[in-house]
C-alpha cells in the first residue's frame, strides 16, 4: 500500500519528470508522418497499440518491434539481449495473441560485448520459446553506441487494443510481485529470473484467454513508463480520464514505493474491464499465482486524478497535456 508520508505532490513530480514517461513524447511527430496518414495497407488503425493489426485468414497477424535503450546495450549486454525478447514477447500477448517468431538488427562493435547481447538473446528466445529465425548485423569495431532492435510476428482470434476503454470500466492491474529487483541501467522489476519456461508462459497465458472469451477490450502492457505512466498512456490513446486508488496497487517488499510506481515490469498488465467481467479477470490471473487488483476505473472526463484517502490530485490532463499525444477521435 502506499506509504501515507508520501504527499500525492511527490507522486505525480515523480511520474510526470520519470525519463522513462518523458521520451514518450516524439512519438507524435513519428506516428503522424509514418502511421496516421498511410491510407493503404490492410492494418486496422492504431491508436497507441503495443503491435500493429493486420486481418489474416481467420484472425490476426500482430506486428511489433522494440529497440533497447544504449545505456542498458553498454553497461549490461546480456541483460540486453534478454530484455529485447521479453519486451517484444509481453508486447503480443497484451494484445492478446501468441507469439510466431522474432528478427532482430543488432549494431555492436567489439567482439566481447557482442557475445553477451547475442547470449542474452539466445537465453530469452529458449526462455520464452519463440524462435529467432534471421537479422541484420553491424560488426563494424568503429561503433561506438551499440544498438539493438527487435521485431516480433504475432497471430491473436480477437485482439486487445490500448484506445477501447471505455467509461465505467474497472482498472485491473496484473503483477507478478514474486522476484526482485532487475537491471541497474534502468529501474526495473525482474519477476522472470529462477521461473521455468513452464511457469512464464503460462503465467502469460490468462490474457490471450480472457481475449478469446470476451472479457476485456483493452490492454497495454507496463513500459518504462511505469504503472501509473503507462495507465495514463492507455486513456490518452482512448480519449478518456481515470480516477486511481493509489493504496489499491500492490506491491513487494525490497522495493522503494516510488520506485515501484515507475519501474519497468517483467511481468506487468494493465486492462479496462466492464465490472460485469472483472471478477472473472482477477480470478484468471489469480489462478496462476499471481496478484491482480482494482485500482481504479475509467472516466469520461479526460484527467487522471490519484487519490489516496481523502485527498486527490490530477496527474494528467489531457484537455492541456499529453504524454504521446495519440488519441482515438471516436
Amino acid at each position: 500500500m502506499i506509504q501515507s508520508s508520501i504527499p500525492l505532490s511527490q507522486v505525480v513530480e515523480k511520474i510526470k519528470s520519470y525519463p522513462g514517461l518523458l521520451r514518450k513524447r516524439p512519438i507524435r511527430e513519428v506516428f503522424e508522418k509514418l502511421v496516421s496518414q498511410t491510407g493503404f495497407g490492410p492494418q486496422l488503425p492504431n491508436y497507441g497499440d503495443d503491435a500493429d493489426v493486420i486481418p489474416w485468414r481467420d484472425g490476426f497477424l500482430l506486428l511489433a518491434a522494440d529497440g533497447i535503450m544504449p545505456q542498458l546495450l553498454l553497461g549490461e549486454p546480456y541483460a540486453a539481449g534478454k530484455a529485447s525478447i521479453m519486451v517484444t514477447v509481453n508486447d503480443i500477448y497484451s494484445m492478446g495473441g501468441r507469439p510466431i517468431a522474432l528478427v532482430n538488427v543488432l549494431a555492436y562493435g567489439p567482439e566481447e560485448g557482442r557475445d553477451r547481447v547475442v547470449e542474452g538473446i539466445r537465453k530469452g528466445c529458449e526462455k520464452l520459446r519463440v524462435p529467432m529465425v534471421g537479422g541484420h548485423l553491424h560488426p563494424d569495431p568503429e561503433i561506438t553506441v551499440p544498438s539493438l532492435a527487435v521485431a516480433i510476428l504475432g497471430w491473436a482470434n480477437r485482439p486487445l487494443r490500448s484506445h477501447l476503454a471505455r467509461p465505467g470500466d474497472d482498472l485491473v492491474l496484473a503483477l507478478d510481485l514474486q522476484g526482485q529487483r532487475g537491471c541497474q541501467s534502468v529501474i526495473s522489476w525482474d519477476a522472470n529470473s529462477g521461473k521455468t519456461s513452464e511457469e512464464i508462459l503460462d503465467r502469460l497465458e490468462p490474457l490471450p484467454d480472457i481475449a478469446e472469451k470476451g472479457w476485456v477490450l483493452a490492454a497495454k502492457d507496463v513500459s518504462n513508463a511505469g504503472i501509473l505512466g503507462t495507465l495514463a498512456i492507455m486513456m490518452e490513446n482512448s480519449g478518456k480520464g481515470a480516477v486511481v486508488d493509489l493504496a489499491a496497487i500492490p506491491s513487494p517488499s525490497g522495493i522503494d514505493w516510488l520506485d515501484w510506481l515507475v519501474c519497468f515490469q517483467s511481468f506487468g498488465f494493465i486492462l479496462a474491464v466492464h465490472p460485469d467481467h472483472s471478477p472473472r479477470v482477477l480470478k484468471a490471473f489469480q489462478d496462476k499465482d499471481l496478484t491482480a487488483r482494482i485500482v481504479g476505473r475509467v472516466t469520461a472526463e479526460v484527467q487522471v486524478i490519484l487519490q489516496n484517502g481523502g485527498e486527490r490530485q490530477t496527474l494528467f490532463d489531457f484537455e492541456r497535456e499529453a504524454i504521446t499525444g495519440i488519441r482515438y477521435p471516436g
